[in-house]
């Protein structure tokens, strides 16, 4: 079944059931309701988007080979580990992702504001990942990330995972990390 069908006959079911609840008696009344509910009062239209393609940049090995990550984000920060027994595939980077690197590695400040799926994340987690690399890892906490949802903590401690433990024999990682749940406290009632 097409997708647009498949919404139509949704939309068509949604409203006969709707209709089913509502017995206005003023025909004027009753003709605006039937209008307003036609016109598709409580369901808009379908949205169709494409995420944009962003514009490439410079993959992780290059990045490495200039100097400016360390030369272990070569190994960490590759794709489909897994499926090549560890040693991956090179990870190319959006513009906007290698910019980033640049600025972090010149000790400056950036704000990010892209789309969903445009890799955020790696924009400030391969500059935490290279900072701790040339400090040392072990020298305890030297970078806390927060998120604000737990669903969005959850997926990006997937992605940690991913690049940080995939690779690597068990007690032999690079970085140590550590994802940690925020429970919100309840309010007491007032005394």
């Amino acid at each position: 079944m097409q997708v647009f069908q498949f919404r139509d006959n949704v939309i068509t079911n949604y409203g006969d059931y709707i209709r089913s609840f509502i017995n206005v008696a003023d025909p004027r009344i009753r003709s605006e309701v039937e209008k307003a509910l036609t016109e598709g009062l409580l369901w808009r239209e379908p949205l169709v988007q494409l995420n944009p393609t962003f514009q490439s940049g410079v993959s992780v090995d290059q990045l490495v080979e200039q100097g400016t990550l360390h030369p272990e984000c070569g190994r960490v920060f590759r794709r489909n580990k897994k499926s090549t027994g560890g040693v991956g595939d090179p990870l190319l980077l959006h513009k906007h992702q290698e910019e980033a690197t640049y600025l972090a590695h010149e000790g400056q400040n950036y704000v990010l504001c892209t789309g969903t799926g445009s890799g955020k994340s790696l924009a400030y987690i391969i500059p935490i990942v290279d900072h701790v690399l040339r400090r040392g890892s072990g020298k305890g906490v030297q970078a806390i990330i927060v998120y604000p949802m737990n669903a969005l903590a959850n997926s990006q401690a997937h992605e940690m995972e991913k690049f940080l433990k995939d690779g690597y024999p068990e007690g032999k990682l690079p970085v140590t990390y550590r994802p940690t749940r925020v429970r919100r406290r309840r309010k007491s009632a007032p005394r």
